[in-house]
């Protein structure tokens, strides 16, 4: 089976298990392919948590799942080195955390104290965890799909900015409607009696070769400058719109530059062509600057939020 084909298999799958949440699927795709990590918000009961481990149990993957809670400690997401006897010999022998898994749910990452997100920042930044100064190295498929509720904020910490730039996509998952809704109890029923589907995994290896031919895509000089209007107007806004530029108070970084970049190609890739459209960059570009942008007081005043901001500011840039 071609890359092309297994993703196409992956995808469908999961749109069998998770119903009326195609878009999220296709962005959790997305960072897959990107090899980023992907923070998803949305209200409890939003399968949130079953996006992520159908993901684990279609791919050839671990899973490592981490409910983030006040009281956490580095060590209980990293691992910690314990004291092992054998044949005489005292010594400290590294245990792994649930970070050496290949997919990781950090459910809730916002209910973590702040010692606890700066170890989970080398994991998703450099790809490695750091005990007792020796340097672990992670696994080559490595993600980090971060959960968190949009409304319940008691006992919560504010991802730091430096962090959440590490996402590559923030998504919002919504209620389904009508119809999904009736899908989704029909499913569980279906679960409930035992007669789910035989699941068939992908193996790594077609992840790493999409990755390889997602690298190969097109971009030519025009999509470039788009990319580059675009996050330029975000930290520029005057230069299009005083009322944008009364709305951001701090744009998007570099980050956002590369993200928007590999994000386009991968949806270029997924509508099974070998270069990218400006329609490509405009599918992602929400999802890309969600979280990167800082608004103004005065946007917050009027419940102006960061979408609405994200489409003006498309609204305003010409493609070149």
């Amino acid at each position: 089976m071609r890359p092309f084909d297994a993703v196409q298999h992956l995808k469908k799958q999961l749109c069998r298990q998770v119903l009326g949440q195609d878009l999220v699927i296709e962005r959790v795709l997305i960072s897959l392919l990107c090899d980023g990590n992907l923070l998803v918000e949305g209200l409890p009961g939003t399968a949130k948590t079953r996006v992520i481990k159908s993901l684990a149990q279609q791919l050839d993957a671990s899973l490592g799942r981490i409910q983030f809670t006040p009281d956490l400690l580095p060590s209980d997401v990293t691992g910690t080195e314990v004291y092992h006897h054998e044949k005489g010999r005292d010594e400290l022998v590294f245990q792994p955390g649930p970070l050496f898994n290949n997919l990781v749910l950090a459910d809730e990452i916002n209910r973590a104290p702040a010692k606890v997100q700066a170890a989970l920042l080398e994991s998703m930044e450099e790809r490695q965890v750091t005990v007792a100064g020796c340097t672990h190295k992670l696994p080559q498929l490595f993600m980090v799909l971060a959960t968190q509720n949009p409304i319940e904020q008691e006992g919560t910490y504010p991802l730091p900015e430096a962090q959440i730039d590490r996402f590559l996509m923030k998504v919002r998952m919504a209620f389904p409607n009508d119809d999904a809704e009736r899908e989704i109890m029909h499913l569980m029923r279906q679960e409930e009696g035992g007669s789910g589907h035989v699941v068939e995994t992908i193996s790594q290896q077609k992840i790493f070769a999409a990755r390889e031919k997602i690298s190969q895509i097109y971009m030519s000089s025009a999509i470039d400058d788009y990319i580059i209007a675009l996050i330029m107007t975000s930290r520029k806004p005057s230069r299009y719109s005083e009322e944008l530029a009364n709305q951001i108070e701090v744009g998007a970084s570099s980050r956002a530059s590369i993200a928007l970049d590999r994000c386009s190609r991968a949806h270029a890739w997924l509508q099974g062509r070998d270069y990218v459209e400006p329609d490509d960059v405009r599918a992602v570009v929400t999802d890309v600057l969600r979280h990167r942008l800082i608004l103004s007081y005065e946007a917050q005043a009027n419940n102006v939020d960061a979408d609405q901001v994200i489409a003006k500011l498309v609204s305003l840039v010409p493609v070149v």
